[in-house]
């Protein structure tokens, strides 16, 4: 495990989202100080086009802005076309050892192509595939994984290290830039939350060009998004990371799900209802941990940023409650009821999951229509 020291990297100095090379994929952009975008991948064989277009409709729904499929063999690269004609967002190629894939996916109109480059390591191999990328317009993802480097750069560094990693996206960028391609944008993905953290990092130093960040085979929920959550978490609070994906050993929805948790966290996106909550103790006078849940699933339709608090005493509830859109800090048998910032009245405890409801209802009504008022 490296020592983490990401404060500390090299000068400290970033290509930060704002200053990275913008690259488009379909319509959306990565890098440019484009909003920092979320992609999963899908589990389905590609070869089931219903099935694998099913799947995406759902992760489109959750909030899915990119989606990758593995193209392992010439059914799955033949699949390409049919599903890139039902589905709303840019799709991503993702090639392993086999060239010919790759030219079949370009071929086929996907959005960017994605390999490994400790997999692909003929140089004509990899010019063809960047000649045909570069004639339609279509970006590639150099996916560096600490999994699968080249047996050269282990001996040299010893193992899998973050220097390791760097140095394997640099050999592919040269080559790309040699052949005068410059529509890049990398990953530098570990298991090690530490080594992920400083891959980012260092790259960031050197190199301008945006990156798609994650924690490779992070797990099953909950530890998957935990450790996703600090190593993706730690490289945004730093400025860097473009893209992201969050690994789960689970529904791709959760991955949406995990990633929009973890931009809402560090202020990089507003949207949904955040539910503000102690997690109770002794002074505690209701069944908190049931308000919550039910105030929880009664909001979940909303999409408007609102924040709301649901406290369970007078030592932070009202605090908490203040600084929420809307909230309630309960006492026995009643709450006090909070809208931005100031009581508006004292309810019975019977009452607060409904008024709750009711009132972000109606905030989320006035946001919807100050909004439209600003588009105009």
């Amino acid at each position: 495990m490296a020592k983490w020291t990401p404060l500390f990297c090299g000068d400290g100095k970033f290509y930060t989202r704002e200053q990275t090379r913008p690259v488009k994929v379909g319509r959306v952009q990565i890098g440019g100080g484009a909003p920092v975008s979320i992609q999963s991948m899908t589990t389905t064989k590609t070869e089931d086009v219903d099935a694998t277009v099913a799947q995406i409709h759902r992760l489109e729904e959750a909030g899915c802005e990119i989606v990758r499929v593995a193209v392992p063999n010439e059914k799955a690269a033949r699949a390409l076309k049919h599903i890139r004609e039902q589905i709303n967002i840019p799709l991503v190629a993702d090639i392993h050892f086999d060239y010919r894939m790759a030219l079949l996916a370009i071929e086929a109109g996907v959005d960017k192509i994605r390999w490994n480059p400790g997999n692909i390591r003929d140089k004509h191999k990899v010019e063809m595939i960047v000649k045909a990328c570069k004639e339609r317009g279509i970006p590639i993802r150099i996916g560096v994984n600490a999994g699968s480097l080249d047996p050269d750069l282990l001996m040299k560094y010893g193992g899998p290290t973050p220097e390791a990693m760097v140095e394997s996206a640099a050999k592919e960028i040269a080559l790309l830039e040699e052949w005068g391609f410059e529509d890049i944008v990398v990953s530098l993905k570990s298991s090690d939350v530490m080594d992920t953290v400083k891959a980012y990092l260092l790259f960031a130093q050197k190199f301008p060009y945006p990156t798609h960040v994650g924690v490779t085979e992070a797990g099953p929920p909950p530890e998957g998004i935990v450790w996703s959550a600090i190593g993706i978490g730690a490289v945004l609070a730093h400025g860097v990371g473009d893209t992201i994906r969050v690994s789960l050993a689970t529904d791709p929805v959760e991955e949406v799900k995990a990633a929009k948790m973890i931009l809402r966290a560090l202020g990089l996106r507003r949207e949904g209802v955040r539910i503000i909550a102690c997690p109770s103790c002794g002074r505690c006078e209701v069944d908190l941990f049931e308000l919550v849940e039910q105030v929880k699933a009664r909001v979940g339709h909303i999409s408007e940023p609102l924040d709301i608090a649901v406290m369970g005493c007078v030592v932070n509830g009202p605090g908490e409650a203040r600084i929420a859109d809307l909230g309630i800090a309960a006492g026995r048998g009643k709450a006090a009821l909070f809208v931005k910032g100031e009581v508006v009245k004292t309810i019975h405890e019977g009452d607060i999951v409904e008024a709750l409801v009711s009132l972000a209802e109606e905030i989320a009504e006035e946001k919807r229509s100050e909004k439209s008022v600003s588009n105009e």
